[in-house]
């Protein structure tokens, strides 16, 4: 059988194209599970999984903890608000007090970028990033990946144009999109305001527009990202009306376009801000989908690590 390249799952950096190919085929596996009436498997039934958020967070929190019962993995959750890093403790006192009751994985989302490449060289347990700072946030880009192979029925992603539209600056899910749609050959064009898109950016092998009409109108998919205020210490921009007057996404605006285009977004929508409420419940929206994909994704991820694991 094949098998991942990497021991952790850090970023869509660390993967190459097999990697993900391998990711893909195996969620296919596990979407057919999740369809079934009995949608448990004992492929982790040994693995004990530890759930570390240091951020708040809904869909991708409860994504990993349904993918880890669904094969049928022990799981510890923690929760930072409520933790003794609240008393001053180290990130790598809190994690090695949780290894020594025997876990095997660690799934970790934190504030400061490179937190989970930290914990990888320090402790003895697979880590899977489940998003670090602006850093990268990988099973989104793959659960997004996925969901555009599923709704376009490719079967590969050469010549596919790919809309990344908002606040490039603050989101990882942008960076982990580029990196995951760039390897699989997939062409990527970023829109934002100037002050929400890195300088320099097209070194990553993509586009950049300031004109919404234009990317929708070039791309088969518009991935929305939300407006990230709370990573902003300065305004990037007058207000969210104007933001969204200048960069929103509506039905209006979709219905005039040459082309009908699918729309995605990550979660939580700032709905009336970048995306409308008729533009995001839409026949051209799979939101809910990447939300369902997510688990299979996450699943695929899970087991293949634990795989790896098992051969080393």
């Amino acid at each position: 059988m094949a098998a991942l390249s990497v021991n952790h799952l850090l970023g869509i950096k660390n993967l190459n194209t097999e990697d993900i190919e391998l990711i893909f085929k195996t969620a296919d596996q596990f979407k057919d599970v999740l369809n079934r009436p009995i949608k448990k498997v004992p492929s982790l039934r040994d693995i004990t999984i530890a759930n570390l958020f240091f951020e708040n967070s809904t869909r991708t929190r409860i994504s990993f903890e349904l993918a880890e019962k669904r094969l049928s993995a022990d799981t510890i959750n923690f929760s930072a608000s409520t933790s003794s890093t609240k008393k001053g403790e180290t990130l790598i006192d809190t994690v090695n007090n949780i290894l020594a009751m025997k876990v095997d994985m660690v799934v970790m989302r934190h504030a400061s970028p490179g937190a989970c490449v930290f914990l990888a060289r320090h402790i003895n347990a697979q880590i899977i990033n489940a998003g670090d700072g602006t850093h990268e946030h990988p099973t989104q880009a793959l659960l997004d990946a996925f969901s555009m192979r599923e709704k376009l029925k490719l079967t590969d992603f050469k010549g596919l144009r790919v809309a990344i539209l908002g606040d490039i600056t603050h989101s990882r899910v942008a960076l982990s999109n580029i990196f995951c749609l760039t390897k699989l050959g997939a062409e990527v064009l970023l829109c934002g305001p100037p002050t929400l898109i890195p300088k320099h950016i097209e070194a990553l092998g993509v586009r950049v527009t300031h004109n919404v009409k234009e990317a929708l109108n070039w791309c088969d998919v518009a991935n929305v990202l939300r407006i990230q205020l709370e990573r902003q210490d300065i305004k990037y921009f007058p207000s969210l009306r104007e933001y969204s007057l200048y960069y929103g996404v509506n039905k209006e605006l979709l219905d005039s376009l040459s082309k009908k285009i699918t729309i995605m977004h990550p979660g939580p929508i700032n709905r009336g801000v970048e995306l409308s409420s008729d533009a995001a419940d839409s026949d051209q929206s799979i939101i809910l989908q990447q939300v369902e994909n997510g688990v299979a994704i996450r699943m695929a991820v899970l087991y293949l690590l634990a795989e790896q694991n098992k051969r080393g």
